[in-house]
C-alpha cells in the first residue's frame, strides 16, 4: 500500500493565503499560534499520521473489534499502544481550553491536523473526535462541578467519550426517544433505555468512558422539547476521583459494518440492573440544544473526514498511475509508459486533486470563521463569521462528505480491476468513506436544515450576504489578465445560486413540500458554488505570489491551471442543479405514495 505523505505545501498555502492564518493568530487568545508553532505542529502531526496511524489502519480493517462474552470490546492489534502515544502527545487538547488541560490553539490550526488523522486512520480518529465534541458541549453547558470532575480527563484523552441519541424505534426522529431518567435522592438520576449506533460505546483503550445520553424525565413534555441530557459514566468515581464501581451500563452487541471496522459501533443498554447513575447536563428538557453543540462540532469534523479520505485516495491513485505501465502514450505513441499519460487517467487524477483542494479551502476558511466568531473583538465582524458558520455547516458536512466519498469511489477507477482487490488498500477507503454521508445526519437531513432552518426561516438574509461576497470575488477576478474562464465560471455559478435562491424563497411560502423536495439539489448547488468560490480565491492567491516572485512559481502556476480545470469540469454542474431545484420538486411532491 502507498505510504501517506502529509500535503503540507497545500495546507500551508491555504492556511496563509485563503483562510487568513495571520489574521486569526492576531485575535485575542490566539497569539500562541505563531508561524513557527504552526509549522512544528503540522510537521509532527504528519509524522504521527504516517508513522503511527497509517501502519495500523489495515489491522483495524482486517481484524476489526470483538465483543467478548463478558461484555468487553477488544480493539485491533496496536491500537491501544497508538492511543497511549496519541494521549501522551496531547493531540486531543490542541484546540481545547487551557483551563481544562488543552492547548487553546485556534480551530484553524487543528483542522489540518484532523485532516491528516482522518486520511490515515478514520476509524481510530473517530474516538478523539468524540472527545473534542463532547468537551465543547460540557464546557458550554455543564455545571462547574461536572466540569471539574469530568472535563479534564476528557480533554486529556484518559477517558473516552460518546454521544447517545438514536434508539431502535426512533432512528433520526428524536421526538420518538423512549429512554427515561428518574431523579434519585442524592441529586443524581437513574437512566433506563437502549441506544444504537454508538461509536466507541465500549472499548479498552481508556480507563473510563463518558456517555452523553438523551432521555426523558417523568414529567417531560412530549417530543424533542421533553429531552434532557445526562452524563452517564462507564465507571462511577471513588472518593479520589478515580474509576471505581461499574455503572449499570453495558454493550449488548456491536454492528458488522461495511467499513470502519476498527471503530466499534455499539448497542448500549442502560439500567438493566436497577438504573444507570447519571448527572444532568444543562437545564432539564433542553438536552437537545446541548447535544447539538456536540453534534455541530462532530458535523464539521465529518466534513473534514471527506477531505481527508479524498486526499488519501488521490495519493494512492496517483502513485499507482505513476507505476502502472500499460498501453501507449496517447500523444507520442510510445509504448511502455505509465497510465498517467492516458488522458482519461489524467482527467480522473485532476478531478480528485481539484475536489480535494476545493473542500480543503472551504473547510479551512470555515475554521477561520469559527475562530473569528469566538475571538474577534468587533461584534459585527464576529457576528458575520458566526452567520456564515451557521449557514454553511450543512454544506461543510453534506457537500464535503458527498464529494469525498465519491472521490474515494472514483479513485478505484484509476486502479481498474486492481482497485476491486482488497490488497491495494483503495477498497478500504471506499468502504470506510460510505458512512460519512450518513452519520451525524444524512445528506437529506443536512439539506432540510439548510433550506428550512438556515434559509427560509430568515428569509435568505445570510445567503444574500454571502452572494454579495461572491460577487466581490468576481470583481477581483476581472482585474486579472487571462482569468476569463475563471471569471465566467464563477459568475455563472453565482447567477445560478441567485436564481435558485429566489425560487426557493418563493416556493417556501406556499409550496413547502416542493422546497424540501429540492433541498438536496440545492445543497449540491451551494456546495458547488462554494467550491468554485474557493478555487477562484486559490487562483487569485497564486497570481499574487507569482506577481511578487515569491516561492515556487511552477507550483503557483499549477494552482491556476487546476482552477481552470475546476471551472471547466465542475462549475458547470451548478446549472444542472439549478434546473433540478426549479423543476424536480413539483412532480416529486405530487407523486402518489401508493404508486410505488
Amino acid at each position: 500500500m502507498t505510504e501517506y505523505t502529509a500535503p503540507l505545501r497545500d495546507m500551508h498555502f491555504i492556511l496563509r493565503e485563503l483562510a487568513g492564518l495571520d489574521a486569526v493568530t492576531a485575535l485575542p487568545g490566539c497569539e500562541e499560534a505563531t508561524p513557527d508553532v504552526v509549522e512544528a505542529i503540522l510537521d509532527e502531526a504528519g509524522k504521527f499520521a504516517a508513522g503511527v496511524l497509517a501502519p495500523i489502519n489495515d489491522a483495524g480493517d482486517q481484524q476489526g473489534c470483538r465483543l467478548e462474552a463478558d461484555g468487553r470490546v477488544t480493539s485491533p492489534e496496536g491500537w491501544k499502544e497508538a492511543w497511549q502515544q496519541y494521549v501522551e502527545a496531547g493531540w486531543i487538547g490542541l484546540s481545547l481550553p487551557v483551563e481544562y488541560g488543552g492547548q487553546g490553539l485556534p480551530k484553524l490550526v487543528s483542522t489540518p491536523v484532523w485532516e491528516m488523522w482522518f486520511s490515515t486512520n478514520m476509524a481510530f480518529t473517530m474516538l478523539p473526535q468524540l472527545n473534542v465534541s463532547q468537551a465543547e458541549a460540557l464546557r458550554i453547558a455543564a455545571s462547574d462541578s461536572l466540569k471539574q470532575t469530568w472535563l479534564h480527563k476528557v480533554v486529556s484523552g484518559e477517558w473516552g467519550s460518546t454521544m447517545n441519541l438514536t434508539e431502535p424505534q426512533a432512528g433520526s426522529d428524536l421526538a420518538a426517544t423512549r429512554a427515561r431518567a428518574e431523579p434519585a435522592a442524592d441529586g443524581s438520576y437513574r437512566v433506563f433505555g437502549q441506544k444504537i449506533f454508538i461509536s466507541w460505546g465500549e472499548h479498552e483503550l481508556t480507563e473510563n468512558i463518558v456517555h452523553l445520553v438523551l432521555a426523558r424525565l417523568p414529567d417531560a413534555p412530549a417530543g424533542v422539547k421533553g429531552l434532557s441530557l445526562f452524563l452517564v459514566p462507564k465507571y462511577l468515581l471513588d472518593a479520589d476521583g478515580n474509576p471505581g464501581a461499574k455503572n449499570d451500563v453495558r454493550c449488548i452487541s456491536i454492528e458488522h459494518k461495511m467499513g470502519i471496522h476498527g471503530s466499534p459501533t455499539c448497542t448500549m443498554s442502560y439500567g438493566d440492573a436497577g438504573g444507570a447513575v447519571g448527572y444532568l447536563v444543562g437545564e432539564a428538557n433542553r438536552g437537545l440544544e446541548t447535544m447539538f453543540i456536540m453534534m455541530n462540532e462532530a458535523r464539521f469534523g465529518v466534513g473534514v473526514q471527506g477531505a481527508g479520505l479524498a486526499e488519501r485516495a488521490y495519493q494512492m491513485a496517483l502513485a499507482y498511475a505513476r507505476e502502472r505501465v500499460q498501453g501507449r502514450d496517447a500523444i507520442t505513441g510510445e509504448a511502455g509508459k505509465p497510465i498517467l499519460c492516458h488522458p482519461d487517467v489524467k482527467r480522473m487524477l485532476l478531478s480528485l486533486r481539484a475536489r480535494v483542494m476545493a473542500m480543503r479551502a472551504l473547510l479551512y476558511t470555515a475554521a477561520a470563521w469559527f475562530d473569528t466568531a469566538h475571538h474577534h473583538p468587533d461584534a459585527a465582524v464576529a457576528g458575520k463569521a458566526q452567520r456564515y458558520v451557521d449557514l454553511l455547516m450543512p454544506v461543510a458536512k453534506g457537500w464535503c462528505t458527498e464529494t469525498g466519498q465519491q472521490a474515494c469511489w472514483d479513485a478505484i477507477q484509476v486502479f481498474g480491476g486492481m482497485g476491486f482487490v482488497e490488497e491495494t488498500g483503495i477498497a478500504q477507503l471506499a468502504r470506510d468513506s460510505r458512512i460519512i454521508t450518513i452519520y451525524e445526519g444524512t445528506t437529506g437531513i443536512q439539506a432540510n436544515d439548510l433550506v428550512g432552518r438556515k434559509i427560509l426561516r430568515e428569509g435568505g438574509e445570510t445567503l444574500r450576504e454571502l452572494i454579495a461576497d461572491l460577487r466581490a470575488t468576481i470583481s477581483e477576478l476581472r482585474a486579472q489578465p487571462g482569468f476569463g474562464p475563471i471569471v465566467d465560471g464563477l459568475a455563472e455559478n453565482v447567477g445560478a445560486l441567485n436564481e435558485a435562491t429566489h425560487w426557493l424563497l418563493a416556493a417556501g411560502k406556499e409550496r413547502y413540500a416542493e422546497a424540501l423536495a429540492a433541498a438536496v439539489p440545492f445543497l449540491h448547488l451551494l456546495g458547488t458554488v462554494c467550491g468554485s468560490w474557493q478555487m477562484a480565491r486559490l487562483a487569485l492567491a497564486a497570481r499574487r505570489r507569482l506577481a511578487a516572485g515569491e516561492g515556487d512559481s511552477a507550483y503557483h502556476a499549477s494552482l491556476i491551471d487546476l482552477t481552470c480545470f475546476w471551472m471547466a469540469s465542475f462549475a458547470p454542474q451548478a446549472a444542472a442543479h439549478l434546473r433540478t431545484v426549479q423543476s424536480a420538486g413539483a412532480p416529486l411532491a405530487a407523486f402518489d405514495d401508493t404508486a410505488f
